[in-house]
């Protein structure tokens, strides 16, 4: 068998400021021609043999890249045509759920037992979460499969079914809501709150509102929904652009948040409804450390730490109703319910409907897309109890 000889490099000398060095001239992975320097001959060969290793290894990974590199490229693409948010929370499930189990495989290697053990964590979680990174799975691997990386594409059979049912949140009744207000009447939490009972926007809304979009003296008081807070690296960012065209709305408010915004808006000087110390939009910290004075004030179970010797020591407590905190015994553990900023929408929104206000008029008031959320939140709340079905499938056949 006749053996190929490898062809010899050839070398030109040239003079960089008054220096002689060699020269040779090689193409990179996208065929661009690049010159390489050395001082000797046996230097440049060393560095034309690690050039031409790092350029097959690039041609390679061009053609042929990893899980990871490929959905990093994918969340790029997108970020072209998707929110801010909406790509947040993408580029978070993708390297939680794709490419921590998965990134380290070419893209032309993984099969569907590869992607089905993926997927047995995520069927552990929010049947949500299992939809998003199915979603993003498929995308991905048609992606690549569009532009003739793969061949075979292992996630044309994985089920889209799967994760743990969501509990169905129960709004507040009225004794709660009641309950919440004088609980942290005074506190930082309070506007926030009533905003989220009394006009149902969502966190982001509440967080971006400005003043400029608070109508206090119009004949009929309302908010206009026009910004969208969002966070990057724990740093507020302000949108215009909102999550959709929906969410765009004008939303009269009762007179009992009117007051409430009055006299916030007397005390205050920033732009923003609710504020920093500086007069910023809040971090996501700071809104975490806001509704910690809800959570603070909470009952259930918790997990204290104190420390005995220098030794961090862990105990289990359940905090009851009326108890006092004993460390600070201003505070006293009133709320016996569950609390989160999207259960004041829920809550207002579920108040519309109990008030007879129709589907359509909810929908837009809600700002939902989908007539299909408002619809499943209606029927739930307004046909879910015997007694009230009751009446109404009596008078229908009485017809």
């Amino acid at each position: 068998m006749e053996n190929k000889q490898v062809a010899q490099p050839t070398f030109s000398r040239v003079m960089i400021k008054g220096i002689p060095y060699y020269r040779t001239r090689i193409k990179d992975a996208d065929g661009k021609r690049v010159s390489l320097y050395a001082r000797t001959e046996k230097e440049l060969v060393v560095k034309l043999a690690m050039a031409r290793g790092e350029i097959e290894d690039a041609r390679f990974r061009k053609y042929n890249p990893t899980v990871a590199e490929y959905t990093e490229k994918w969340l790029v693409m997108q970020s072209a045509h998707i929110q801010p948010t909406t790509l947040e929370g993408y580029t978070y499930a993708a390297r939680k759920y794709i490419i921590e189990p998965l990134g380290d495989m070419y893209m032309s290697e993984v099969t569907a037992d590869d992607i089905k053990l993926a997927m047995v964590s995520v069927s552990k979680k929010s049947e949500a979460v299992y939809s998003t990174v199915n979603m993003l799975l498929k995308s991905i691997f048609y992606s690549a499969e569009y532009s003739n990386l793969i061949e075979d594409n292992p996630t044309k059979k994985l089920n889209a079914k799967g994760g743990t049912p969501k509990k169905e949140k129960e709004p507040l009744t009225d004794a709660q809501a009641k309950t919440l207000l004088d609980t942290i009447r005074g506190l930082p939490p309070y506007v926030f709150v009533m905003i989220g009972l009394y006009s149902g926007l969502r966190r982001e809304e509440i967080l971006a509102l400005q003043w400029d979009c608070v109508f206090l003296d119009a004949p009929t008081p309302y908010i206009s929904v026009r910004r969208a807070w969002h966070e990057e690296s724990n740093r507020p960012v302000i949108n215009t652009e909102l999550k959709t065209k929906s969410a765009r709305r004008d939303v009269p408010i009762p007179k009992v948040l009117v007051d409430c915004l009055r006299e916030e808006k007397a005390k205050t000087t920033s732009d923003y409804v609710i504020a920093d110390s500086e007069g910023q939009p809040l971090s996501y910290s700071q809104f975490v450390r806001i509704w910690n004075y809800i959570k603070v004030r909470s009952t259930g179970e918790r997990t204290l730490y104190k420390y005995v010797n220098g030794q961090s020591i862990k105990k289990k407590v359940t905090l009851e109703l009326g108890q006092k905190c004993r460390n600070k015994p201003s505070i006293v553990y009133t709320i016996d319910f569950p609390v989160t900023p999207h259960l004041l929408r829920h809550t207002y929104i579920t108040n519309l409907i109990h008030a007879g206000v129709d589907p359509k008029t909810v929908q837009h008031l809600a700002g939902h897309k989908n007539s299909k959320v408002t619809m499943d939140i209606y029927a739930k709340v307004k046909y879910n109890k015997p007694e009230q079905l009751s009446a109404v499938v009596n008078e229908a056949l009485e017809k």
